[in-house]
């Protein structure tokens, strides 16, 4: 099977794509409206396209809304290195004065919210308010795992299938298998198997097809669990220990199969501004796109608050 290339992600729609210089990469964005900056963070096997309805929606609403392939995805650029959590939040902290605004409302989704925790903590003075989707704190993520048997064999994917040397690669590069069982674990059962979930498993298996995407993305779940005894991994655990202070939304699905509910909901002990949490019932992993009218109506209101 021959591999895309990065055009297949440079979708139709109501909104602008171009690149963007930051922190020594190139960052493809799609970006609607205008306003206050709302900077959306996709996760693992997706990309910007996972916020396509937030991006008009938050655009309707009088926002300037900006979804980012991160480094090593879709249109971005990437490089061999920089897959770690610290270096990926660099990415985002260059991007929100790349494009000519002081702060943002950072949103996440996977290890998109991994990273907004992860910019909140890092780089503060950037970050107005963060919503979460399908993600825990990363320190609270780690107890859990180490901890928690059952959410320790949900993460199971990532503390061993794809730490093994090339496995992972090929699984992705070779069809939409790993792909499709990912969303079949992950997701809410109100929106598995319906027309909009067989067309985003079949776009986001193609984008992981877009060398060397099938690699980098699974750069960063290796250096996540070989990075814990190393310096590199004690400094970023430190780092996250400083509580946030910005608000922070957290929205979870009740069916999440990849972050338990429990454990996402513990993430609280890290917030010291304000903190709300949601359960969305019926709900998995991905959220704004298993919920899109839920998840805009949230994001609107939470940024408008701030």
């Amino acid at each position: 099977m021959s591999s895309p290339d990065e055009s297949t992600v440079l979708i139709d729609g109501p909104w602008t794509h171009r690149s963007v210089p930051a922190n020594g990469v190139s960052l493809h964005v799609a970006e609607a409206g205008s306003g206050p900056l709302v900077l959306l963070l996709h996760g693992m096997p997706t990309f910007w396209w996972t916020f396509a309805r937030q991006l008009q929606d938050l655009a309707d609403a009088g926002f300037r809304a900006v979804a980012v392939d991160l480094r090593g995805y879709g249109a971005s650029d990437k490089p061999p290195r920089g897959y770690d959590a610290t270096t990926l939040a660099a990415d985002i902290a260059a991007l929100i004065p790349a494009l000519g605004e002081q702060d943002a409302v950072v949103v996440g989704n996977d290890v998109g919210g991994l990273l907004a925790w992860t910019v909140a903590a890092q780089h503060p003075k950037l970050v107005r308010r963060i919503a979460v989707l399908g993600a825990a704190h990363p320190l609270r993520l780690r107890r859990a795992v180490l901890t928690d048997k059952r959410q320790r064999h949900a993460s199971a994917y990532a503390l061993q299938k794809f730490q093994l040397p090339r496995y992972g690669e090929r699984m992705l590069n070779r069809d939409d298998a790993l792909v499709r069982s990912l969303f079949d674990t992950w997701s809410g059962p109100r929106w598995r198997g319906t027309p909009d979930y067989v067309e985003a498993v079949g776009r986001f298996a193609e984008a992981m097809r877009i060398h060397p995407t099938e690699h980098c993305s699974l750069e960063f779940f290796r250096w996540a669990v070989r990075s814990l005894p190393r310096p590199d991994g004690r400094t970023y655990a430190a780092t996250m220990r400083t509580p946030i202070n910005a608000p922070v939304l957290q929205l979870h699905g009740d069916f999440d199969g990849c972050v338990l509910p429990k454990t996402a909901q513990g993430s609280s002990t890290y917030v010291r501004g304000d903190y709300e949490w949601r359960l969305l019932t019926g709900v998995g992993h991905f959220p704004q796109q298993e919920v899109p009218e839920t998840v805009s109506a949230e994001l609107i209101r939470w940024a408008k608050a701030g």
